[in-house]
């Protein structure tokens, strides 16, 4: 389901209203002009009193039409709302006004209209919000077969009323919501063998963040055909490990940047089910995963039914995402192959001490070898 947008050639608003039949009208139109009115005379920031200047840009705005008749009305069939926006290019204006000019009005023009495809929307929620409340990319195409389990709230934005829900359904909504103006494409099935030409058609960027070990080889072989990069956010206890692959540099790159050696589908289907978690751990990169993780890992299926993910890992993710891809989208030089993003390293004081980092080391390599890695 799209929204219905208010065609006025068409329908009158009553009557629009009418045949809907919303559980709810929402009209902030007002202090949307309040709103644009501000942004567009930064000289009253800091007058008393700016009320006749108001008034008249405000009379010349309706220019003797109703609130009602100006703007654009959407009605949101998943949850019944039927809300007034600014029309396309003020909405626009409006939403990324606090932006500048951290992002310029040029960049910011270049960051809408970057195209970007997500795949698995647990972590990868994370990206989407943020870049859309960034006003980042207009166009995404967003994929995840699966719904929304209770366990999953301790790291995605909902709660308990959305339970059983698509989660490709509940970001793209929101999406929808944050802007109706946006090209916003769901993939309900997730990403397959028979959507994969599609998913990836006219896009930039893949955000890969899906658990399946042949889709995840998958899509970074159709990528690199394309010559599209991709980057992933791994989470790591309190922090996450990223990675960077310039398919668009580098068209012969090893997948995973080489760090599982050379890769692909017949090489896959070699690997009995038993060495997966060895690919898995050269995978998330197995000299960066915190000793927790570690530990929790071992315990998946005897004292854990998975492993752990936190809130604040699968936000600091969709953060260090978002960022990265405003970076391509604007053309800016990256670093790239795996990077950690650490916090317990800027924070916690004693973190580089000699005995602290040898405590990691030694843990990290006693699961190499309870793994077959050493």
């Amino acid at each position: 389901m799209n929204p219905i947008k208010l065609d006025r050639a068409c329908d009158n608003f009553e009557e629009f209203k009418t045949r809907l039949n919303p559980t709810r009208v929402i009209d902030q139109y007002e202090v949307l002009l309040d709103d644009l009115f501000t942004i567009r005379t930064p000289h009253t920031k800091f007058m008393v009193d700016y009320k006749e200047e108001l008034d008249e840009f405000v009379s010349d705005y309706l220019a003797g039409k109703n609130i009602i008749d100006v703007g654009e009305w959407f009605f949101f069939p998943w949850n019944g709302l039927l809300v007034h926006y600014l029309p396309d290019q003020e909405h626009q204006e409006v939403r990324t006004a606090r932006n500048r000019n951290i992002i310029t009005e040029d960049e910011q023009k270049k960051f809408y209209n970057y195209r970007v495809a997500i795949a698995g929307l647990s972590v990868g929620s994370h990206p989407a919000l943020t870049m859309g409340m960034m006003g980042g990319p207009k166009m995404m195409k967003l994929a995840d077969p699966d719904v929304l389990g209770p366990s999953n709230l301790n790291r995605l934005r909902y709660d308990f009323t959305t339970i059983g829900d698509k989660k490709v359904d509940l970001v793209v909504n929101t999406l929808w919501q944050m802007n109706p103006y946006g090209d916003y494409h769901r993939y309900s099935v997730g990403v397959t063998t028979g959507n994969i030409d599609q998913f990836l058609e006219g896009v930039d960027l893949l955000v890969e963040e899906v658990d399946n070990l042949e889709m995840k080889i998958r899509l970074r072989l159709e990528a690199r055909k394309r010559g599209i990069p991709v980057i992933m956010a791994t989470d790591n206890g309190d922090n996450v490990i990223v990675d960077i692959e310039r398919f668009d540099l580098e068209k012969n790159l090893e997948l995973f940047n080489g760090i599982a050696g050379h890769i692909d589908l017949e090489e896959f289907q070699k690997i009995k089910p038993a060495d997966l978690p060895k690919l898995a751990t050269k995978i998330a990169g197995k000299d960066m995963v915190m000793p927790r993780m570690l530990d929790s890992l071992l315990g998946v299926g005897k004292t854990l039914y998975s492993w752990p993910q936190l809130g604040d890992a699968a936000t600091l993710a969709g953060v260090s995402l978002a960022y990265i891809t405003k970076r391509l989208a604007l053309g800016e030089s990256l670093r790239s192959g795996k990077l950690e993003v650490n916090l317990d390293k800027i924070f916690d004081p004693d973190y580089d001490l000699p005995e602290n980092q040898g405590r990691r080391d030694a843990n990290r390599s006693q699961f190499a070898k309870i793994i077959g890695l050493e």
